[in-house]
């Protein structure tokens, strides 16, 4: 069987194992959405990843979720970035940035302007601001001829990413945010050519990937999805069958690869691995849930078929998390807490295993 360990070749990379740090929020950017030295440490951290994968990095500043979150869509924040990447291949690294549009999972108070989405329905939940958590607002839903711009934002912010260093970028087509938006059958109420049908929905999805791939490459491209996730209040109808048809829509494009989360039932999930003729990443946990993924988790994805495995709080609370899991070493636990906090107290001061003398 397949190992965690064992080498794998995505696009022009060749990886060193088949251990993915999962995109992971932890608003640390200085103002102005800029990369810092810190973060740079904390990425550089965890190199012996087979893969980083950033978080969340807004394409533009109506796409900004949180305040505290970094961008690519200026030159400043470009540049900013390369420290990051630097220190990341320095150490043997490789990593991609995860491209992050909110949509109506936003607040005024953090971008200036009022969110956009698919169609004017609120996300459930509070979203945070610069003042607070606040519920989450009315956003206002996007003309038609609006929405090849957000798509091409993506691109934009891809040719950024190029720019800073990065390998290579994923989209994030996950937990409610845009393009998981437009996806939805509650989020997305459009009856124009990106509403309605599964074709319809999954258009900007593909849209989105099309203009990224022109930009910077298909070897360079991934996406994210979290079928039938949930998040934020989206439901999607018919899971298994709009899922099908992304992906044999995406499957036309030679993708580094698709990255979908545990979110559906493992039967769909392996359906989905079927359909999908590339390198898959799997989430084998649903993120933020009660279970925290460790070695056995991964390895039962592996023998059904997935190429690589995504580790979030893992990676999070142990910069040697490669090294554990080789090992059988312990791993340590996150601290909820230090997540969002800002500072370097819960970001670098987690230790790397210590033997015994």
């Amino acid at each position: 069987m397949t190992s965690l360990f064992s080498g794998h070749r995505l696009g022009e990379l060749t990886l060193p194992n088949r251990t993915v740090m999962a995109p992971m929020t932890r608003v640390r950017a200085a103002a102005g959405g800029l990369a810092t030295s810190s973060m740079a440490a904390y990425y550089a951290q965890r190199s012996t990843a087979g893969l980083i994968i950033s978080e969340g990095v807004q394409p533009s500043l109506i796409g900004q979720s949180n305040p505290g979150t970094p961008g690519l869509h200026t030159d400043t924040q470009t540049v900013s970035w390369r420290a990051v990447t630097d220190a990341v291949h320095v150490n043997g690294g490789r990593i991609f940035a995860q491209l992050m549009h909110g949509g109506r999972v936003s607040h005024q108070d953090t971008t200036g302007s009022q969110p956009v989405g698919p169609s004017a329905v609120a996300a459930v939940g509070d979203v945070f601001t610069p003042t607070g958590p606040q519920p989450a607002p009315l956003p206002r839903a996007l003309e038609t001829e609006e929405v090849p711009e957000h798509a091409r934002s993506f691109a934009e912010a891809a040719r950024r990413a190029m720019d800073a260093g990065f390998d290579g970028v994923e989209l994030h087509g996950a937990n409610g945010y845009l393009i998981s938006q437009f996806l939805s059958s509650n989020a997305n109420l459009r009856t124009d050519r990106y509403g309605g049908t599964i074709a319809g929905r999954i258009r900007f999805a593909v849209e989105s990937v099309a203009a990224t791939v022109d930009a910077v490459g298909a070897d360079r491209t991934g996406i994210r999805l979290s079928p039938g996730g949930g998040f934020w209040g989206v439901e999607e109808t018919d899971v298994p069958e709009l899922y099908a048809a992304l992906l044999t829509e995406l499957a036309r494009f030679g993708l580094a690869y698709v990255h979908i989360e545990a979110t559906a039932a493992e039967p769909v999930l392996i359906g989905l691995r079927r359909t999908w003729p590339g390198t898959l990443i799997m989430n084998p946990v649903l993120p933020m849930g009660p279970k925290q993924a460790g070695r056995t988790e991964g390895e039962h994805w592996l023998g059904l078929g997935a190429d690589l495995i995504s580790f979030g709080r893992g990676f999070l609370a142990n910069p040697d998390f490669v090294e554990r899991l080789r090992g059988g070493l312990p791993i340590a636990p996150v601290n909820e807490a230090t997540y969002y906090q800002g500072g370097d107290s819960g970001y670098l001061t987690y230790p790397t295993y210590q033997h015994a003398a």
